[in-house]
């Protein structure tokens, strides 16, 4: 998916707002993870905390009306991607640990983990993860043989 700078801007305005609001002036550190939840029709994202409380919003026009059946596929990297531009500023604010940031679609319903910052970890996407079961399955097998 083709997305407009402005498009990328929208969105890291919103993580800097979800920022702002969860910065050290907001007391001690209360959110283990933050949903980003996007509305398919309308092109809306809303952050929201763990409580389903709605921390910033904004509205991605390119968005608008997108009826793909692989559009929560497709925004993944548009998301990823402005996430690792405020990288910096998500992992200083104070939430408790490990932090995720999940998509949700209009459901409500986890689509994928974008995001997860931890003390000793930080994961961006799930590329590591590509052929693990495979690699745990040919070792099983190799620990069977012998």
């Amino acid at each position: 998916m083709n997305v407009s700078d402005q498009t990328l801007h929208q969105i890291e305005r919103a993580l800097k707002k979800t920022t702002e609001k969860c910065g050290p002036e907001s007391g001690e550190p209360r959110l283990t993870d933050l949903y980003i939840l996007v509305k398919q029709d309308s092109g809306e994202i809303r952050v929201l905390d763990d409580d389903d409380n709605e921390i910033t919003r904004c509205v991605v026009e390119e968005w608008i009306g997108n009826a793909s059946e692989s559009f929560y596929n497709d925004i993944q990297p548009v998301l990823r991607t402005a996430i690792k531009r405020c990288e910096a500023l998500l992992e200083s604010m104070p939430v408790l640990r490990p932090c995720a940031f999940v998509l949700l679609d209009d459901e409500q319903q986890t689509v994928a983990e974008l995001f997860l910052i931890d003390d000793d970890t930080m994961i961006l996407g799930q590329e590591l993860m590509v052929g693990l079961s495979d690699d745990l399955e040919d070792f099983w097998k190799k620990l069977s043989a012998e």
